[in-house]
């Protein structure tokens, strides 16, 4: 049902007494309404969170940056599944380039981007165009959030010339200082990352946690070369329900979750209340109705 901006016509249908199912992807503003207004209906919600990737250690540093760049990059992070937080301890990380810190990880993950987004006709391809004023708005207030390593451009798509196309942006912050907290602990929908410097791998475990428990995420990734690192951020998403990739050097990226072959949402963290697509999701569509006659 087509509409306009600030009608509403969702609102109305979803809750006619003659809808009995509901499936629902978008904003989780509009996601969480219609779990608490569409009482007549199963509602199946995909929203959305704060994405986080965990970056300790890698022994393929080059292909860790190189994902990551396509992640940040595709479909100019209008996906509920893009990272959005880089979680890096300010010591710096070990790699097979050997110790990298902070500051380097960051400018050579910009330089990553910048890279894949360096030829126009290909960046338009991945990027394509940013989809409403809401979205250009925040990309646009993330610069002056913290310090910008990456500073987002304008593009020009020669078939679309009308298209709103913007490169990603990258902000640095700094873990420890509450005022950056509201940021990183925000959705920022869009092509908005933030690379925020932790105390240690324990904080960002720690933070990882509370992430996903009080904001949801679709996806969770994690570089590491360490076996107990590795263990930790799986128990914190085995606790916290959410969908783990870990060490992505290649061709799979955190973002691209398949329905039918990676679990698209788990259910059981603020982001979604349903995982596509799992038992559950089909079963509960269907009830049993028994019509008794006396014979």
């Amino acid at each position: 049902a087509a509409e306009n901006p600030g009608e509403g016509i969702a609102k109305t249908l979803a809750t006619r007494p003659e809808i009995r199912i509901i499936d629902y992807t978008g904003s989780t503003s509009f996601g969480d309404w219609l779990e608490t207004n569409a009482r007549q209906a199963q509602v199946y919600t995909e929203k959305a969170g704060v994405n986080t990737v965990v970056v300790h250690s890698t022994d393929d540093y080059k292909g860790m940056l190189s994902n990551l760049a396509f992640s940040l990059s595709l479909y100019s992070g209008q996906m509920c599944t893009t990272p959005q937080n880089l979680l890096i301890p300010r010591d710096g990380i070990a790699t097979d380039q050997g110790p990298k810190t902070f500051d380097e990880v960051t400018a050579d993950l910009a330089r990553a981007v910048d890279g894949l987004l360096g030829d126009d006709a290909r960046a338009n391809a991945l990027l394509g165009a940013i989809v409403n004023p809401d979205v250009k708005a925040r990309l646009e207030a993330a610069a002056g959030l913290g310090e910008v390593v990456l500073a987002s451009r304008e593009l020009t798509n020669p078939e679309f010339p009308d298209a709103v196309v913007r490169t990603p942006v990258i902000v640095k912050l700094d873990g420890a200082k509450p005022d950056a907290e509201a940021a990183y602990m925000s959705e920022c929908f869009g092509p908005v990352s933030f690379a925020v410097a932790v105390d240690s791998v324990p904080d960002a475990v720690e933070l990882l946690r509370r992430t996903i428990r009080e904001k949801g995420a679709m996806t969770v990734g994690a570089y590491t070369t360490d076996a107990a690192t590795e263990r930790a951020v799986e128990e914190v998403c085995l606790e916290e329900a959410a969908q783990l990739s870990l060490n992505l050097t290649g061709g799979v990226y955190v973002n691209q979750t398949a329905a039918f072959s990676d679990f698209h949402g788990s259910g059981g963290n603020p982001a979604a209340n349903a995982a596509l697509t799992d038992g559950a999701f089909v079963a509960s569509r269907f009830r049993v109705v028994e019509v008794r006659r006396e014979g």
